[in-house]
C-alpha cells in the first residue's frame, strides 16, 4: 500500500494576522506560517497505519506553494513520511483551490506506481472552503469520503470502513481503493517532530515540479475566485443601564424596541 499525504503551509492561527490596506488579502511580512493543522492529522494517520500494518510500501508528502512551503514539507517528512514532492512555481494560485486540485491530480498521476490511500485535511483553515479533496477526487475518479472521524483498513488492503459524525448520528462508509478521505479533528493526535528527526527530514529526497510539467486549466481560473479579505467588523461600544431595577428593565425594553429594534 502507497499512502499520499497533502499538507499545505498557513498562517498560524495563535499569530497576530494582519490584512492589507487594500484588502487584497494577508499581509504576510514577518508572518508564521505552519503546516495546516488538519493536514497534520492525515500525515498522522498515514504514519500510524504503517506502525501497524506490515504492507504499507511508502508514504509519499506532497505540498503546493512557493520555496518556503518547502518547511511545510520537511515537517511531514520529519513525523514520518518516506519523501516528499513540491509543486513550486509562482504560477500557482494557492487561493483557488479547484485549480490546485487539477493541478495536484496531474502531479498524482505522473506517478507510475499509483496510491491506494489519499490524505488530507476536512479544510484548510485560511480558506475554510473544504473544496479542495473532494475536487481532487473527482479529478483522479475515485471515492472520497470527507470529514473522517474513525478508520479501519482491512486486512488485505483492499477496502476500509470509516466513520463519520452526521447530525444526531455516526454514518459508516465501507469503500474499496483506492480512495481519498478527509480528515476530522479527532481521529488521531498529530506527533510532534523531534530534533533529530527534523535533520533527517532534510536528506530525504523532495521532487520539485513546476509549471514545465504540469498544465494550468485556464477554464477553472474563473470557477472560482478571490474577491477580498477583511477583518471583523468592529463591535459597537456597550451601553450600560444604571438606577433601581425597574428603571432599568423599562431602559432596556425602551433600547431593545427603539435603538436595536429588536422588540
Amino acid at each position: 500500500m502507497r499512502i499520499l499525504t497533502i499538507v499545505k503551509q498557513v498562517p498560524d492561527s495563535n499569530a497576530t494576522i494582519k490584512v492589507k490596506p487594500d484588502e487584497s488579502g494577508i499581509d504576510s511580512a514577518g508572518l508564521k506560517l505552519v503546516p495546516d493543522p488538519f493536514d497534520e492529522f492525515g500525515i498522522e494517520l498515514a504514519v500510524q497505519l504503517r506502525e501497524k500494518r506490515g504492507d504499507v510500501e511508502e508514504i509519499v508528502a506532497l505540498t503546493v506553494g512557493p520555496d518556503k512551503a518547502a518547511e511545510a514539507l520537511r515537517v511531514a517528512l520529519a513525523m514520518g513520511a518516506d519523501k516528499g514532492m513540491h509543486l513550486n512555481d509562482g504560477a500557482f494560485d494557492l487561493t483557488n483551490e479547484l485549480l490546485l486540485a487539477s493541478i495536484v491530480a496531474q502531479a498524482i498521476k505522473r506517478d507510475e506506481a499509483g496510491f491506494d490511500l489519499l490524505l488530507c485535511g476536512k479544510y484548510n483553515i485560511d480558506l475554510d472552503s473544504g473544496a479542495f479533496g473532494p475536487a481532487l477526487a473527482e479529478y483522479l475518479d475515485i471515492p472520497h469520503v470527507g470529514a473522517v472521524t474513525g478508520l479501519d483498513v482491512s486486512e488485505d488492503g483492499k477496502s476500509f470502513e470509516a466513520r463519520r459524525r452526521i447530525e444526531g448520528a455516526e454514518e459508516v462508509v465501507e469503500c474499496g481503493l483506492p480512495a481519498l478521505l478527509t480528515i476530522e479533528k479527532g481521529l488521531v493526535e498529530p506527533r510532534y517532530p523531534s530534533l533529530p528527526n527534523l535533520m533527517k527530514a532534510k536528506k530525504k529526497p523532495v521532487d520539485v515540479l513546476t509549471s514545465a510539467e504540469l498544465q494550468t486549466d485556464e477554464s477553472l481560473q474563473v470557477a472560482t475566485q478571490f474577491q477580498s479579505v477583511a477583518p471583523p467588523a468592529p463591535k459597537p461600544d456597550c451601553k450600560f443601564v444604571e438606577g433601581e431595577p425597574e428603571d432599568m428593565v423599562k431602559e432596556l425594553v425602551r433600547l431593545l424596541r427603539e435603538e436595536a429594534k429588536v422588540v
